[in-house]
């Protein structure tokens, strides 16, 4: 998998700033006019919301086709509609007073269908209060898959990429279950998986599956030549640690918003604030470890470093001291992370 595998710092800041950000943000403008027509006037505001306040998800999650040229525009556009799949739909689930977990679990096929080229769009709405979207989600749902097909090598990787979406998918069904039953719905869920995985605790586990830098991995290494062993090896550095970080940064900086709202928070399963920073540095260095033992180059390092550079550089880390005393611990990384991060926090005051 020689994906990215000469790619210096500047080639990939170049790659990614000039041309792989151009095309995210055409495609964003794309959905954001489609969910512009959405009849149905909630799911049209979640929609718009989804785009409007998480976009940088979209931003971070297509790093990965800055490593290969010859299948940038492909790459992005898998990447982003899958993304703008995930989000809109965890606006559905947290955002619109519903608590179904049926209706949950019909919304996230979706996720599940787009990976599987070939597979029919279906009604996803139909335990859902709501269900106008003007074929909004099936459109996404079609983009991913057709994307997709065109990655030269998908079908090696299609079966890793599934059990990464029906991870997320039952990831969602459980975190967005009532108040209530949330936590012992998580606990039962991530308990029958983590004899796989010592020293990783239920609500780690949990967080690693909400994780969508697997599958985006997956749809590189598809690029080129791949192996069934290729495939696993890359999994297996992936999840937990990469995952995990990925999801535990996401959940540090949107603490005092998830309390705000009343959501669930897996870092407010630990102890205390230090409790938990200190587990995100061993996930942060397990996973650059991790990283730099996969077949195909420095992208998948990059990748880490840039979890913390772009996490540690948004806004919300202004929020609270142990956030703003957190940003300044990127120092402790390297020269890598810090370039990311002023990279970042530049590419934030531009966009």
């Amino acid at each position: 998998m020689p994906n990215g595998s000469k790619l210096s710092h500047s080639q990939f800041l170049y790659r990614l700033f000039r041309r792989v950000m151009p095309l995210v943000r055409a495609e964003l403008a794309g959905w954001r006019a489609r969910a512009e027509a959405i009849p149905d006037g909630l799911l049209r505001e979640q929609a718009l919301a989804s785009l409007r306040d998480k976009q940088f998800h979209a931003d971070g999650g297509s790093v990965y086709a800055a490593a290969n040229p010859d299948h940038m525009h492909h790459l992005v556009q898998a990447i982003v509609s899958l993304q703008t799949i995930s989000d809109y739909l965890d606006n559905l689930c947290d955002r619109a007073g519903v608590s179904d977990p049926v209706a949950f679990r019909v919304l996230h096929q979706s996720l599940q269908d787009a990976v599987h080229p070939g597979t029919t769009p279906a009604d996803y709405y139909r335990h859902y209060a709501h269900r106008e979207d003007g074929g909004y989600l099936a459109s996404l749902v079609r983009t991913c898959q057709q994307a997709l097909e065109q990655l030269p090598h998908y079908r090696t990787v299609e079966s890793q990429v599934d059990w990464y979406a029906r991870r997320y998918s039952e990831l969602q069904e459980h975190k967005h279950a009532p108040a209530e039953e949330r936590e012992h719905r998580l606990l039962n869920w991530s308990r029958q998986h983590l004899a796989a995985y010592p020293g990783v605790a239920w609500h780690e586990w949990a967080a690693a599956t909400g994780s969508t830098l697997g599958m985006f991995a997956l749809f590189l290494a598809a690029t080129e030549p791949v192996t069934p062993s290729d495939v696993q090896k890359l999994h297996q550095q992936y999840f937990p640690y990469i995952c995990g970080l990925h999801i535990l940064l996401d959940y540090w900086i949107d603490a005092l918003e998830d309390e705000a709202h009343g959501d669930f928070n897996f870092v407010a399963c630990y102890r205390d604030p230090a409790s938990a920073w200190e587990r995100i540095e061993q996930f942060a260095a397990e996973g650059v470890e991790r990283a730099a033992d996969i077949p195909g180059g420095v992208i998948h390092r990059y990748v880490v470093h840039g979890l913390m550079g772009m996490y540690l550089s948004d806004p919300k880390t202004r929020s609270a001291a142990h956030l703003t005393a957190s940003r300044r611990r990127i120092y402790r990384f390297g020269v890598t992370p810090i370039l990311f991060y002023y990279a970042t926090h530049l590419y934030r005051r531009m966009a």
